[in-house]
Order: C-alpha cells, then structure tokens, then sequence
C-alpha cells in the first residue's frame, strides 16, 4: 500500500491520465445561456492548439484517503500531492499534431499511515527525500516522456525517458470529439482494464468513458466525465482494483485557447469482502487540475503542504459550474 500511495503524484501529474472532477450547480443565467445555445442548435469545434516554443504549467493536486479495515481494525492512509506538471511544445505540425516533452517542475507530498508519524517531501526545499521518496525525487526536474499529441487529444506516439509506470500508460488529456458538437452531445472511448484474480492469472474488464458537452459560457466548454464499467464484476477483489481507474468529474475547455483549463474528479467508493469476508475498503479521492499563467515561473510552485485534511463524503458532492 505505501509504495503504490506514493507513486499517486505521478499519476496525477501525467493527467492529467485521466482522473477528473465537479464544482458547483450552474447559475441561472449560465442556465438560460445554455438552453438558448442548446435549443438552437449551435456546434462547437474543440481542438487542442499548440504553438512551438511554447512551455503550459499546470498545477496538479491529488488527495487520497484509504480506509480498510480487517475484522474489526482499521488501518488508514492519506496522501496530500502537489505538483507543478509541464509541457514543452517542441513542434506543431499543419494537422495541429503536437511534439511536447512532458516533465513535473516540483513536488510537494505528504503521507500519513495509522499508527506512523507523517512523512512528508518537498522537492524545492529538502536536499534530501526520506525514506520511501526516493523514486519521487528522481523522477522530479527530469524529462519523463516525449510525447506526440494530435489535435483531438489522441496520443500518437510516446518515447519514455524514464521507466514506464502505470501513470506514464493511457491517455494524458480529455479526447475531444471528431466533429462540431451541440451542448448535450455525448461521446464515448472505450477501453480494457487488465484485474488480476485472486487464484492467479488476470482479466480483461471493458469499460469506457463518457464525455458530455454540458454547457459553453464565455468561450468556456465544460465537459462531464463519467467511468462506466461494463462487464459484470461480482468479486469484491475486483471491484476494489476497479476503483483505481474510475474518474469522475468534469473538466473546463478554452475552446479559443485550445486546452483544458481546470478539471476536478472525487471518487467516493466502498468495497466490502476485499481482500476476504471480514474486510472492507472505503476510498476517497480528489484530483483537481488548473492551468498556470504562460509567464509564471515561480508562482505555480507547489506551497508545503498543510493540514488540509483528504475530501469528506460531503464536501464531495458532485455539480456543476
């Protein structure tokens, strides 16, 4: 459980992997906006722009609270991450196609496991990580991967610089739909989770994302994320690896600009008789995203991380802005 705690700032910092978000119920003039533009019918083209040169900061943020509790003792682990993700625009052909070298600036971690003092980690003021932080140190301030990136959000091509990890696999941003599309539209990416079987061997689950243009107000799409899982899943050994790959939330686009400016995703999730009959896993998670100024250098360096404490099942409530 620590190690793979720890590597979760990288997965978030990649995502922009995948994992996504909420904010807050839409205002009534946002409504009526968006009913106007629906009722209409008006198409939006989103297309991921790019400029050679260019270098986009985003500062990623993950929490995470694992509660598991095996007859009757439960055991808790939190991680707080804050982390500065860059893209390094090398090329941009006609076609809009991307050559980017993705890297993390900074990194400012802690993790709390029940019955342990807090470890924590600060790339830009520890000379040294502790224990358990190596791989996260290593892997800060260094080229992780060259990545080629075409206009929809499709990856077309990736050469690691570092090992690959789980967070280095996938898609790195929303995928946006091939054709103009009209506040409502639905969209839909399709994929195979690989589980692995408590008496050996593995399973591919189908899944897929569902992405829902929910509304465009001042230039902006807001875009819902949704994980379904489609092939039955009886195995409460399954259903808990599951959980890793659910993102659910919503994400905000600059159609003019051509990137995702902010996203959000909470999972919320309750598993019982994983790993046996007398156990059960509660996960709570956020992943927030917001895009930096393109002439800060300084200003999206990750703060020490405080005592804010993970998300609570209330402050998680699902809407949107």
């Amino acid at each position: 459980m620590k190690t793979r705690m720890l590597l979760s700032w990288a997965a978030c910092a990649c995502l922009a992997t995948v994992d996504l978000r909420a904010a807050d119920e839409p205002a009534a003039a946002a409504t009526a906006t968006n009913q106007a533009a629906e009722s209409s019918g008006q198409k939006y083209l989103l297309r991921y722009k790019f400029e050679a040169g260019e270098t986009i900061r985003w500062e990623v943020v993950h929490q995470a609270q694992i509660r598991t509790t095996v007859s009757g003792t439960t055991q808790t682990a939190e991680t707080l991450s804050k982390s500065i993700k860059v893209w390094q625009v090398a090329s941009v052909d006609d076609q809009g196609q991307a050559v980017f070298v993705h890297s993390v600036e900074s990194v400012d971690m802690r993790q709390k496991l029940t019955g342990r003092q807090e470890a924590r980690y600060n790339s830009l003021t520890d000379s040294s990580p502790p224990e358990g932080f190596a791989d996260v140190a290593d892997a800060v301030g260094v080229p992780l991967a060259t990545i080629t990136l075409d206009a929809l959000g499709n990856v077309v091509r990736r050469e690691h610089q570092r090992p690959k990890t789980s967070a280095s696999a996938g898609m790195i941003t929303v995928p946006l739909p091939d054709e103009p599309v009209a506040v409502g539209h639905e969209w839909l990416l399709p994929s195979d989770v690989q589980v692995s079987l408590k008496q050996g061997g593995f399973k591919k689950i189908k899944t897929r994302q569902r992405f829902t243009l929910l509304e465009v107000q001042d230039g902006l799409a807001t875009i819902r994320i949704e994980t379904q899982i489609l092939s039955p899943v009886r195995d409460p050994n399954i259903e808990a690896q599951l959980i890793q790959t659910e993102s659910n939330g919503t994400a905000r686009f600059d159609i003019s600009a051509g990137r995702i400016v902010s996203q959000q995703t909470d999972v919320d999730k309750r598993v019982h008789g994983a790993p046996n009959e007398a156990s059960s896993l509660h996960c709570l998670t956020r992943f927030t995203e917001k895009l930096l100024p393109a002439t800060s250098q300084t200003a999206g360096a990750p703060q020490p991380a405080g005592p804010e404490p993970p998300p609570t099942a209330s402050s998680r409530r699902p809407s949107v802005r």
